[in-house]
């Protein structure tokens, strides 16, 4: 069979991944992609049937997908150089630390549900940085998701697709993440934020001005505590649930707490956990009312949201490190700038900042310098849209 010869016009990364699926594989292949993300406010939220607002990015995973006829999944990845195979009938979960869990975790379980019947060979890129907390993980999960559905000609619908991925990550890489960030990879939408309720996933998206751009500033650093302090604050919350629910006993999460009812039982609430449940709490009404700014214009409002996030996931969730909150000292205050807060995970990672379009080149030299000077880093700053969601890419456009 001949094969498809160069195309030009397209992105980089689609190029890279029919390319090498060509040298590797035979048969022809299918290219879908699925977007990273930022969360513009509600952190930590998600895991606790909160509130988030997160927006998907114009970088993306790609995939190329072509079918086997046994039970092995054969995944390269440009990224890293290295390709592994996965034996459906026989993969077990739990993590590895190794890039594959994700793809593997993915594809163990739709072969798990007879979501899919057979093996596939796939190649893929990622253009979502690692470890920046724009959730390079859920990207992969997605895009994998959708290239083996589309390639098995099954549809499970996308809020299936989301619970897996984010079930593969719960089994196969030991994260204990929420739905959000594989929920909005899925559901995106091109100049909108995604207000999602985490419990009902019931959404709405909300238009971004055209006059604001989403800015963000990778601090480049990523500091060791990030993985199991993650699900440390997961437990935190846990804890704080079961303490209230002696007083509350309808309540099923955080969610259903409001800052009235915490403070009247904070005595019984040790310190730390009383912290981490304040901030879920209070940011899950920060998300509600930013949702409200946004509708009515108020960008100001929003803003000031923003800052009092950062905050409170500073100082009660203490999820930040002196880097994010530098840059978010650089960005307080100029001119331009509505809001800037830490997004992510934490110790490290990005801001997500909201300028004016029109300030965003003054806001870049502005960042760039100051943390460079007080860091010795250069900061990664890029200048965002929201995207759609997961789907399928056309190899060969007009």
């Amino acid at each position: 069979m001949e094969k498809t010869k160069p195309f030009e016009n397209v992105a980089p990364s689609l190029q890279l991944v029919v390319q090498q699926f060509q040298q590797r594989y035979d048969g022809p292949c299918r290219v879908f992609r699925a977007p990273g993300r930022v969360n513009l406010i509600g952190e930590h939220t998600d895991y606790n049937d909160g509130f988030v607002m997160p927006a998907a990015l114009d970088s993306y995973t790609y995939v190329a997908a072509g079918v086997r006829l046994d039970h092995k999944i054969s995944v390269h990845s440009v990224d890293f150089e290295e390709t592994v195979d996965v034996d459906l009938e026989s993969v077990a979960p739990g993590p590895t630390g190794h890039w594959s869990d994700y793809p593997r975790g993915v594809a163990a379980l739709l072969f798990a549900r007879r979501a899919i019947s057979a093996g596939a060979n796939l190649v893929i890129k990622g253009e979502v940085p690692i470890g920046a907390g724009l959730s390079s993980s859920a990207a992969i999960e997605v895009a994998t998701a959708v290239s083996l559905l589309a390639i098995a000609g099954t549809d499970l619908g996308r809020r299936e697709i989301a619970s897996i991925c984010q079930r593969a990550e719960h089994e196969f890489a030991g994260t204990k993440c929420g739905i959000m960030d594989q929920f909005v990879s899925a559901f995106g939408q091109a100049n909108h934020a995604l207000f999602l309720d985490c419990r009902s996933l019931g959404f709405d998206t909300l238009p971004l001005p055209s006059g604001v751009r989403i800015v963000i500033c990778n601090s480049m650093v990523k500091h060791e505590l990030a993985g199991g302090e993650y699900n440390l604050r997961r437990a935190d919350c846990e804890a704080g649930v079961r303490l209230l629910q002696r007083h509350l006993p309808d309540i099923r999460a955080l969610r259903d707490v409001n800052e009235a009812q915490l403070q009247r039982f904070s005595a019984e609430i040790p310190e730390r956990i009383y912290r981490r449940c304040r901030h879920v709490i209070s940011e899950n009404a920060r998300t509600l009312e930013a949702a409200a700014a946004l509708r009515s214009g108020d960008l100001s409002r929003f803003g000031e949201l923003m800052f009092a996030s950062h905050d409170g996931l500073r100082d009660d969730y203490e999820v930040s490190c002196p880097e994010l909150d530098l840059l978010v000292e650089l960005a307080r205050g100029g001119e331009g700038v509505f809001g800037a807060r830490m997004t992510g995970g934490g110790f490290g990672g990005c801001t997500v900042n909201l300028v004016k379009a029109e300030a965003v080149g003054q806001f870049q030299t502005r960042l760039s310098q100051g943390y460079q000077t007080a860091t010795g880093i250069q900061p990664a700053i890029y200048v965002c849209a929201a995207s759609d969601g997961a789907g399928e890419v056309d190899v060969h456009p007009a």
